[in-house]
């Protein structure tokens, strides 16, 4: 029997709580990773909207449900689109091989979930 897939918004809450857990209980290393993630994340040579495409496929290639959550919102609030995000999962499915597409159905449960909730 196939396991309904969970909600996309649930995963995120997790992330949002398990960030706010660790930032209380360890301030320094999370101001320190928070301002690193700040300065890698910033508009440069590359825009925000394609440093979050690459963490997708950076999270898909990685199987990490959670960043797959956390990068599809923020992509999709950057101004990525569904065929953007598509595209980027089936390059990091190209590197990764079919591990990494198992976990492009969670970058689409996100982009089912997620849309319209900017």
């Amino acid at each position: 029997m196939i396991k309904k897939m969970e909600q996309m918004n649930d995963v995120l809450g997790e992330v949002n709580g398990s960030l706010k857990l660790l930032n209380e209980r360890y301030p320094e290393q999370m101001k320190a990773f928070g301002s690193f993630m700040r300065s890698a994340e910033k508009e440069g040579t590359l825009s925000h909207k394609s440093k979050e495409l690459i963490s997708i496929a950076l999270s898909v290639a990685k199987h990490c449900r959670w960043c797959i959550a956390f990068h599809v919102k923020n992509a999709l609030d950057a101004g990525a689109t569904e065929e953007e995000i598509m595209e980027t999962c089936f390059v990091a499915a190209l590197m990764g091989g079919g591990p990494s597409l198992m976990y492009t159905q969670l970058v689409v449960k996100a982009l089912d979930d997620f849309k319209g909730s900017g």
